[in-house]
């Protein structure tokens, strides 16, 4: 058995160390009218190597969205103070040393940036990609709607020790229904699903087909709308106690702070997005019922996501007005049991000694951090006492890979590189 495992941790190391050394070959799409063929992003390949390194920043013409509007408020300036990053090097999974050039190459990264104390340090774009790009983030968008939920709660909207069916009846007998509003804030919910994306069967691929995300073949093409695939998920275990990453519960937490408030998720997240200073709207993916997806169809700019991040270190305030109130993240980032985050391999290898809290991985362990990560290499990461906010926007052909880890490692060294 210690043979087997032996194997296969070299084989995932030789596979890493491949993807340091494969030379940065940038697609050629969307070229002509109409494009050809080879060449052409559609709904139907968006979300696939090599389509998705055009279909990541470019998903408002392919799908139907719902602006998040930055208002009439003049962008913000952001300084510059640069520093030298590139070069910074850290100990790849793989037992290779890598710089942070090296990882963002090899993670197909569209654009990264670095802020300390306000001021941008880094900024860079691949691609093709630039400044003015909106890119999908996908599950950042949970993490969005994590602090928006915990706003609520604070403004005494929402009570987490309801019961999901208490705010939404149509999920009573679901696997939802006799789970608490806390249950869906934390991913403790006994939801039968796998988060299997490239099984067309999964729930998970349900629930692509069901917000949008690619068309369903006709022998799963069961639901016109997450509102109709919501209540079909089924009870697997009792809530609490555990960690179960499912989208779909970020549905039902959106749709709970929905009913509860009366206001759409992607209208709340405006009400912030406007004193932000952003330089352009922002959008969700909107599902075929004009629903937003909001465990993972929101779209921004590098720079704003970026300016979303310094108001969360920035104790929820812009320019000294409260946006968000700071005992909003206070709760978010005083985290949870890291026992309980760390029975899962996958993701305490990933994220060592985090535990995962109001749709947040948290860090408690060197300088308090929270991270919101998503598929394909979406990142959002704020360290508080560093004073350190970093995006990173990319177009991995994977949903998931080793790479993952080795990201984590970068942002954690590029943060303890400028807390100095």
């Amino acid at each position: 058995m210690n043979q087997i495992l032996d194997r296969s941790l070299i084989s995932r190391n030789m596979e890493v160390s491949e993807m340091y050394d494969q030379k940065q070959q940038e697609p050629v799409l969307m070229q002509g009218f109409p494009a050809e063929p080879e060449k052409r992003v559609t709904w139907a390949n968006w979300m696939s190597p090599p389509f998705n390194r055009w279909g990541f920043r470019n998903l408002a013409r392919l799908r139907p969205t719902i602006d998040v509007a930055a208002g009439s408020r003049p962008s913000s300036v952001l300084a510059h103070a640069p520093v030298e990053l590139e070069g910074l090097s850290f100990e790849s999974t793989c037992g290779r040393t890598v710089s942070v050039l090296d990882n963002l190459r090899a993670s197909k990264t569209d654009g990264f940036l670095v802020l300390h104390k306000g001021r941008v340090v880094y900024e860079n774009y691949f691609n093709g990609q630039v400044a003015s790009d909106r890119h999908i983030m996908f599950s950042v968008t949970k993490s969005l709607i994590g602090v928006l939920g915990e706003q609520l709660i604070h403004d005494g909207v929402l009570n987490t020790e309801a019961l999901t069916e208490h705010y939404v009846p149509e999920l009573a007998g679901s696997a939802f229904g006799d789970a608490t509003v806390r249950h869906l804030f934390d991913m403790a919910v006994g939801v039968h699903y796998t988060e299997m994306y490239d099984d067309p069967a999964s729930e998970s691929s349900q629930y692509g087909y069901a917000c949008g995300f690619k068309p369903a073949l006709p022998e799963y093409a069961g639901y016109e709308s997450l509102y109709q695939y919501l209540p079909s998920l089924r009870k697997r275990c009792e809530h609490g106690g555990l960690f179960h990453y499912v989208t779909a519960t970020t549905e039902v937490l959106a749709w709970v702070m929905e009913r509860a408030s009366g206001v759409a998720c992607a209208e709340q997240l405006q009400a912030v997005w406007q004193q932000l200073g952003c330089e352009r709207d922002a959008y969700f993916m909107a599902d075929p019922w004009g629903r937003s997806v909001a465990g993972a169809g929101f779209n921004a700019t590098l720079r704003d996501m970026g300016r979303f991040g310094l108001m969360l270190g920035n104790g929820g305030k812009v320019d000294g007005k409260q946006v968000i109130d700071n005992a909003v993240i206070e709760a978010i980032a005083k985290g949870s049991d890291p026992a309980i985050y760390g029975v899962h391999k996958d993701f305490s290898d990933w994220t060592p000694g985090a535990s995962y809290r109001s749709q947040w991985y948290v860090f408690n362990d060197h300088s308090p951090a929270i991270m919101a990560s998503g598929i394909h290499g979406q990142y959002l990461f704020v360290d508080f006492d560093s004073e350190v906010v970093i995006v990173k926007q990319s177009s991995l052909p994977d949903a998931v890979t080793e790479l993952d880890i080795d990201t984590v490692q970068m942002l954690r060294t590029i943060t303890a590189h400028l807390r100095g």
